[in-house]
Formats: structure tokens, C-alpha cells, sequence
């Protein structure tokens, strides 16, 4: 990390929208760039660094990792990058997650006490950083006590290593019994939680965690905006040598067999359908609607991007545009395509409040 004189870029939000991360204070870009899958993994060297560096010139300033990606080389492309062209550790957001380790042992991975601390160490370590901004629990660990994990969190914040603690792929009920324990305590909860959404998956994000939003502020990082690539089209007419289901095969077979069946195929039609909606109604691509459309939610605090190449980065960016133009009567529309919104909380017959008052 630079500071000084060592300062090679400063940096320049252009016109990246910025939101609260959950309750905090910390300020996040709408729009990030995460490393699964690609910086560390199928994306090495010169190339890891000119897809951080046009993302950093056009506004992103957050980039998450996690131990478990590329078996942590994931956090050492990223560190080695953040040196190389010179980025001010303060214009930036390092995100990065616990609970895979790098080794079997028995203690090598999970939320105990003893791998909170050793891993959050060791991901230092591999980003050459003295600290990161948020640390994520990678999933919830049911063979630790929750004291024990939210304890070991908040020791991590007090060492200065983390600003921040949030979680990923926790149950609504998993996340309540933290801020329960953090509340009793007095130590902190986790701010956010990172979590799957898109079009195509929204009961957990949209219903579940409902009433998380409200009470806590809860605020999510989202992955998979694009469904892994379903949403950009690219899979309507076959599986394209070089896309994630084809370099992924094994980890995506599930999903790609589905596509053979009835709902696979009612997804892919409703592409089609959001396509057209994107390209005559708002002059857009569907990627570009299907990323807007989970920026627009409240409760997104930012979108993890992945990207292979750095014109991706630039291409996925032009959604910015495209959040002002989901209209009431556009999104409507979008839901009349989709048909999957999420049921409201049954009120057994008690008449609606008015909407211009305190819900």
C-alpha cells in the first residue's frame, strides 16, 4: 500500500453513486469488484492488474476477496496489484472473507475463535495489508457457540485489523441470534451480510431478511447479480467456449443441466423477454437492466462485479445509467416478466395502513 509520495493515483470517484455499508458510516461504491472465480484463479498477472486498474480509474474503490478463492492467491494478486500501481490504502475498501482455510487440520477452517484470528492474520499476511476494512464470515460454523464467533470478531475490530465484521450466506435467523449476543454484550454486530440476488433469486434477499433491514439497517454486498452469466443472454442459444458455465463446468454442471428442463427453459425465455424490454424500452443491454435492478433495491449497499477482462468492468458500469430509468411503470413491467416477487407477510384480513404515514 502507498501513502505519500508513493501515491501513483489519486483517486477520482467520476460518476460512481456511493451508499452507507448497512448502519455504518462507511461510504461504499454501488458498484465493486470482487475476485471469485477469476483475480488469482482463471485471471493471473499483467491482466488481474489492468482489470483493478480500470475499475479503480472509473470509481470503484472496493474490491473483495475471501481466503477460499484460488486457495488464497485470490488475496495475493490483489495485494500484489494494490502495491504495484501505487493506491492509497485510504481511498480504499478491502473486503475479504473466513472460513475455508488453506489446510485440513481440524482447526485450519470454520468460526472458532482460533481461525478467526490465526486466518484474519494470515489474509493480512496474503494481501500485505495492515488491515482490511470489513471481514466476512464466509458461512455460519453450527459446531461453534455464537458468543464464541461474535467475541472473536469484535477482538479482531479492537486489534485494528478490521474495521467492520459482516457475514455471507447466514440464515435471517443466524444473523439475529449475533446482533442478539452483540447487543447483550455491548460489541458489535455484524453490518451486512453478502448474499445472492438477482432476478432469478430473490425470496432470501427480498423476504427473508425483510425484517433484518428494518430492525438492524442491514445493508447486502451482492454476488451473482447476473445469475453467473444467465442474465447477460449469452447462454440462450448454447453453453460459448470461454463463459463461466464452460471454464466451470464442474462447479456449474448443475445449473447448466437445468437449463435443459422446464424451468431451466422458463428462465431462458424470460431472458428473451427482458431483453427486449431492455433494448426498446430503456436502449440498454439486459445486463446492464439485470444490474441496475439490484442496485435500485434499498437495501443494496453495493454490487460485487467479476470480471475477466477489463472492458467487461467498463461495459457492466454503463447500468449506472440505467438505475434513473427503473421507473414504477418499468419495473412493473419487469415483475409482470418475472413472476417470482416474493409474497408479502400475510395481514388475515387487517385493512392496509396508509402508505403516506409510519408502516
Amino acid at each position: 500500500m502507498a501513502s505519500g509520495s508513493d501515491v501513483k493515483v489519486e483517486f477520482d470517484p467520476k460518476n460512481m453513486l456511493f451508499r452507507r455499508l448497512g448502519p455504518s458510516g462507511l461510504r461504499v461504491p454501488v458498484f465493486s469488484l470482487g475476485g471469485w472465480l477469476t483475480l488469482g484463479g482463471t485471471v493471473i498477472g499483467d491482466p488481474v492488474k489492468d482489470i483493478m486498474k480500470i475499475a479503480f480509474d472509473n470509481g470503484i474503490n472496493m474490491f473483495d476477496t475471501a481466503e477460499a478463492y484460488a486457495k488464497g492467491k485470490s488475496e495475493v494478486e490483489m495485494g500484489r496489484v494494490i502495491k504495484e500501481l501505487g493506491l492509497r490504502r485510504t481511498d480504499l475498501i478491502i473486503t475479504t472473507k473466513l472460513f475455508w482455510g488453506l489446510r485440513t487440520g481440524p482447526n485450519d477452517g470454520g468460526l472458532s475463535r482460533k481461525h478467526i484470528i490465526e486466518g484474519t492474520k494470515e489474509c493480512l499476511e496474503r494481501l500485505g495489508l495492515d488491515y482490511v476494512d470489513v471481514i466476512f464470515a464466509h458461512r455460519p460454523d453450527v459446531s461453534v457457540p455464537m458468543e464464541e464467533i461474535v467475541r472473536a470478531f469484535n477482538w479482531v475490530i479492537e486489534k485494528g485489523w478490521a474495521f467492520y465484521w459482516a457475514t455471507s450466506e447466514w440464515s435471517a435467523y443466524d444473523i439475529e441470534e449475533a446482533q442478539h449476543i452483540a447487543t447483550k454484550l455491548g460489541l458489535h454486530g455484524p453490518i451486512a451480510e453478502q448474499c445472492q440476488h438477482n432476478m432469478f433469486h430473490r425470496e432470501r434477499p427480498e423476504k427473508e431478511y425483510r425484517p433484518l433491514y428494518k430492525k438492524y439497517q442491514l445493508g447486502t454486498t451482492v454476488f451473482s447479480a447476473l445469475a453467473s452469466g444467465l442474465l447477460t443472454g449469452k447462454y440462450n442459444g448454447g453453453i460459448p467456449e470461454g463463459t463461466r458455465f464452460s471454464t466451470h463446468s464442474n462447479f456449474f454442471k448443475g445449473t447448466v443441466d437445468s437449463l435443459q428442463k422446464e424451468e431451466g427453459l422458463t428462465k431462458l425465455r424470460k431472458v428473451n423477454e427482458l431483453s427486449v424490454l431492455a433494448e426498446q424500452e430503456l436502449g440498454c443491454t439486459i445486463t446492464h437492466l439485470a444490474l441496475a435492478w439490484v442496485a435500485k433495491n434499498p437495501n443494496t449497499s453495493t454490487v460485487i462485479l467479476g470480471a475477466s477482462k477489463p472492458e467487461q468492468v467498463l461495459d457492466n458500469l454503463k447500468a449506472l445509467d440505467v438505475i434513473p430509468k427503473l421507473t414504477p411503470e418499468i419495473m412493473d413491467k419487469i415483475e409482470a416478466i418475472l413472476e417470482n416477487q416474493p409474497a408479502a407477510p400475510p395481514t388475515f384480513g387487517r385493512p392496509a395502513l396508509d402508505i403516506n404515514g409510519r408502516l
